[in-house]
């Protein structure tokens, strides 16, 4: 079984560049109202469909409100992604902390209000 995650917007070319410009996603497949993008290790894939679109059903019409959704990217090298993001503006929502269960995060926002959790996943601190 593979999942893998949809958002209906109407910002396909931002949410473009911002995965593709700011986190390494690969584009796998687009046309003028869906695209399709990979992890840097195609390991998942992150899908955006334009909203009201006249070859969906009416079930996949409704365009995502901003709210609600979070993704986690698990990385090995946190401090660069985390160095990377900042030089290149991205606002960071959370800044980098470790957590007592062993997490190592930071958080940022997609262009459509989903809010992206960085992780680097250790050992729980003693």
């Amino acid at each position: 079984m593979k999942l893998n995650a949809g958002i209906l917007t109407e910002r396909l070319a931002e949410s473009k560049a911002f995965y593709t410009d700011k986190l390494g996603f690969g584009v796998t497949f687009e046309n003028e109202f869906y695209l399709l993008l990979h992890t840097p290790n195609r390991q998942a894939e992150l899908s955006f469909l334009l909203p009201y679109h006249p070859t969906q059903q009416p079930f996949f019409h409704q365009p995502f409100n901003g709210q609600g959704v979070y993704l986690t990217i698990e990385v090995d090298d946190l401090d660069t992604i985390y160095k990377n993001l900042k030089e290149q503006g991205v606002e960071i929502k959370v800044e980098l902390r470790d957590e007592p269960w062993g997490d190592r995060h930071f958080a940022i926002q997609d262009p459509n209000g989903i809010g992206i959790d960085i992780v680097k996943y250790s050992p729980p601190q003693e």
